[in-house]
C-alpha cells in the first residue's frame, strides 16, 4: 500500500487528508525552529513556505498522486515553485557562490531520478523511499534557491546556473509530455476512474513540470540580467 493510501476516487478525495502524527510533528518541528533563528523581518515569508510545504504533504494531493502522476508532478511543483523558495529566502544568505554548482547538480539528479519510472514506481511501494524522494526534492530545492536568490559578487553565474535549472526541468517536462507511451506502469490502472488515460495523464504532468517550471526560473535568470544592466548603467554615468 503506498504512504498516501489506496488510489482515491473522485467522489471521496475531499475526505482523504492526510493526518500522520509524525509528518506533522516532524513540519512543525522544522517550521518552528526555522521561526525561531530567522529574523523577524523574514518570519513571513518563511511561514508561508512551510504552510505550502506541509499543504502540498498534508492535503488531498496526497492521495490524489497516487491515481495521478499529474498530481504527483503538481505537488512537486508546488513545493519546489512555491515553499522551497519562500524557505529559502528566508534563511541566512549565501555568503558565495561556491555552492552555486553543486546545488544546482543535486537538484537536477535527484529531479531526473524520481521522475524515472522505475523509482518512481519504487516510491509507491516503500514509505521509506517515498520519503527519500521528498527529502531529497524539497532540500536540494532549498538549497538551490538559497544560492540563486541573492544577487551577490557573480550574477552572470547566477543567470547560467538559472538558465541549466529552468532548461533542464523543462527538458525533462517535454521528455514526459512527448513520450509516445506511458511510461509509469502503477499509473496504468489508477487514471481512468480520473477521465484521463495513463499516456494523457503522464502528459499533462510533463506539461506541468515543463511550462512552470521554466517561467519561474527563466524569471531568475531576467532579473539578475537586468540587475547587472542596471548597475553598468550605473557605472557608466
Amino acid at each position: 500500500m503506498p504512504y498516501c493510501g489506496a488510489p482515491p476516487l473522485p467522489d471521496s478525495l475531499w475526505l482523504r487528508w492526510n493526518f500522520d502524527p509524525i509528518l506533522i510533528v516532524a513540519l512543525a518541528l522544522l517550521a518552528g525552529v526555522h521561526l525561531r533563528r530567522c529574523p523577524a523581518s523574514r518570519r513571513t515569508m518563511a511561514a508561508g513556505g512551510w504552510a505550502i510545504t506541509s499543504l502540498a504533504l498534508i492535503s488531498p494531493l496526497c492521495a490524489l498522486s497516487v491515481s495521478l502522476f499529474a498530481a504527483r508532478v503538481g505537488q512537486h511543483m508546488i513545493m519546489f515553485l512555491l515553499g522551497a523558495p519562500l524557505v529559502a529566502a528566508a534563511l541566512p544568505a549565501a555568503r558565495n557562490s561556491r555552492w552555486l554548482w553543486p546545488a544546482t547538480a543535486a537538484f537536477t539528479a535527484f529531479l531526473w531520478l524520481w521522475h524515472m519510472p522505475a523509482p518512481y514506481d519504487a516510491t509507491l511501494h516503500s514509505d521509506a523511499i517515498y520519503w527519500a524522494m521528498h527529502t531529497t526534492l524539497f532540500f536540494s530545492a532549498v538549497l538551490l534557491w538559497r544560492e540563486l536568490l541573492p544577487l551577490g559578487e557573480r550574477p552572470m553565474g547566477l543567470v547560467a546556473a538559472g538558465t541549466v535549472a529552468s532548461m533542464q526541468m523543462a527538458f525533462l517536462g517535454a521528455v514526459l509530455t512527448l513520450a509516445g507511451r506511458p511510461l509509469f506502469s502503477w499509473h496504468y490502472i489508477t487514471t481512468q476512474a480520473w477521465g484521463f488515460t495513463p499516456l494523457a495523464d503522464q502528459q499533462l504532468g510533463g506539461t506541468l513540470m515543463w511550462v512552470p517550471g521554466g517561467i519561474l526560473f527563466l524569471w531568475l535568470a531576467l532579473r539578475t540580467t537586468a540587475h547587472v544592466l542596471r548597475d553598468r548603467e550605473g557605472f557608466a554615468v
